[in-house]
Parts: C-alpha cells; structure tokens; sequence
C-alpha cells in the first residue's frame, strides 16, 4: 500500500500535528446562576456541580474562574415567584438582583466579558418568553419589554447581551434602542436558531421558570427543521446580529455547521443542561468516561463550527487540566 492514513496516528506528537481542529479557553463561556441572599450558595440537584450563587458568591466564583483562564460569563437569574407579573417589571427595575449582580461583577472584574440573557420568562408569571394574552403569546408587544430589559442590562454594564426570546423582530428593536441611548458598542449575540427541546429542564429546575401552562412550540423552533435556521439567521444579521446561535448544540450539530457554511458572523452554540446533566449522570453509573466524553463533545461542537461554546463543563474542564 503507498496510502496509510495511519501513519498521521502513530505519535501523540503527530497526531496533534496534523490535528484540524484546536479548542481553547476562549472558546468557552460559562453560564453562572444568581439568587437573592447573602453568603449563599445551592446545587442545582439535576446539574451536579453547578450551583446557584448569591452576588458576594458570585463574585468568589468570577475570582476562581478568572483565575483559570476563563474571562466571558453568562449570568441568569433565578427571581422569586413573588417578584413576578405578566410583564416581567422586575427584568427592568433599577436595584434589581440581576441588575446589581451585572454592576458588580463588572465593577469587581472590568475585564471579564459579561453576557446576559433577555427573555421574560425568569421574571414572569406565565414562565414564557413573552406577554401572554388569552394563551396566546404577543410578539410585538413583548419588544417594548424586551427593549427595556436589554437596555437596564447595558446601562449596568454588559458587555453582549443575548436575546433568547424568539420573538420576530427582536434583533433589530433592542438594537435601536441601545444605539439611541448610546450603547453602540454593546453586542448582540442573537439565540438565532433556538429549538423547542426537551434538554432544557435542568436549566428551568435551576431558575424555576418552566411554563405555567401550554409550551413553547409557537416561537422556539421545531426541532425537524433545519433551513429555516437559515432564515432565522439571515433576518438576525440584517437587524444587527454581532453573533448567530444554535441552542441546544450537540443535538443540532448540522444547524451549526449550516450557519457557520451560510454567514459571514461568529456562530456561538449552548451546550445545554440537560446534555451537561447526561453526561454527569452516566459518569456517575460508571458507564462512561466523563474526561473523555465531555472533551468529545465539546471537540464535536467546534468541530461543526462554533468559535463560541456556552457550557457548564467549561469551570471543570481548566480545574482538572483536560484541554
């Protein structure tokens, strides 16, 4: 034989030679969870090693990360049920917890990239991502508070704010409002192509924010269609998109790529609780090896062409020195 692939395997000093795709920690972003209190500090039960953290915590945990290496965050907060309404008032209300936490971190660590989530649905008291009228959800009436939200987030320091909302129009409304009110130079890394999934229920355990009733089927995206991510994504970088993302990621692997194949924009993909917790669960039986397993997929998700990857492992992964 004159052609032996193999012979590109037979080191570990060629192998990573010839190695055609590289994931490092700018590649990762960490997404932390906020609650109210102080000093506090509560495991998520279906995300083992991944905790929701009181602001002075938060800060602790900010610290440890920066001190690995690892600089972006994504912070979601979980709000007491009393706080919510229909309106989702407290994702706009000056002092609020998330708010202060944004301030904070951006106060204590100005060089950390701080992202944050614009959506209704932690605040509300229908659990949906927008104002919901005899069952059914408003589109153009949700982008005023939207707008509000988004803006309350760069007025207190974000660096890219992430509409994870799916509303029509979204992108290009939160877009003018911040460049009216001079935050031109806040980004906007736009939940492009977010599916309608079954692997988001750690994620709503850890914010409490399920849907009080019906789903999210008629704005998230129904998880047999792949093109229509293309839309989705040609309408986000006419409206100001800085970022497209695929959510979940590792089930949407070809979405990815697709985006990555059709624009010229970062792609970013959510490598989401309930992948996290799957493979938290079979490492737990004993039934595969978690070091190899979470490298493999998160290799597979910038393989497909993510320059950004939203995980839980992304702490644990610089801890114990895997990438």
């Amino acid at each position: 034989m004159l052609i032996r692939p193999r012979r590109n395997r037979k080191s570990a000093v060629i192998r990573d030679m010839v190695q055609e795709t590289q994931l490092t920690t700018s590649n990762l972003i960490f997404p932390l969870f906020v609650i109210a209190g102080e000093r506090a500090k509560s495991e998520v039960d279906s995300m083992p090693g991944i905790y929701r953290y009181s602001i002075d915590n938060l800060l602790r945990e900010v610290e440890s990360c920066m001190n690995l290496g690892l600089r972006a965050f994504d912070l979601f907060p979980n709000i007491d049920d009393t706080l919510k309404d229909p309106l989702a008032s407290e994702s706009y209300r000056e002092g609020s917890l998330y708010l202060r936490a944004i301030a904070e971190v951006k106060k204590h660590f100005p060089e950390a990239c701080i992202i944050t989530d614009v959506a209704m649905d932690p605040y509300s008291s229908d659990g949906h991502d927008g104002i919901v009228k005899n069952g059914e959800i408003l589109n153009d009436e949700t982008l005023e508070i939207l707008g509000r939200m988004a803006l309350a987030h760069a007025q207190a320091g974000a660096d890219i704010i992430a509409p994870s909302d799916m509303m029509d129009g979204r992108i290009g409304y939160i877009r003018r409002i911040l460049d009216a009110n001079g935050h031109n130079q806040v980004s906007l890394m736009s939940y492009t192509a977010k599916y309608a999934s079954a692997f988001y229920g750690p994620f709503r355990d850890a914010l409490n924010s399920a849907p009080k009733h019906g789903d999210k089927k008629t704005y998230q995206m129904n998880p047999a269609n792949q093109r229509e991510a293309l839309i989705e994504a040609e309408l986000d970088a006419l409206e100001g998109a800085d970022f497209l993302m695929v959510k979940p990621a590792l089930a949407y692997l070809d979405v990815v790529k697709l985006l990555k194949d059709h624009t010229q924009l970062p792609v970013a993909a959510y490598n989401v609780s309930g992948e996290y917790a799957m493979i938290k669960a079979a490492a737990r039986n004993g039934w595969l090896d978690e070091q190899r397993a979470t490298m493999e997929v998160l290799m597979s998700i910038r393989r497909a062409g993510a320059t950004a990857i939203l995980s839980y492992h992304a702490k644990e992964v610089l801890e114990k020195k895997w990438l």
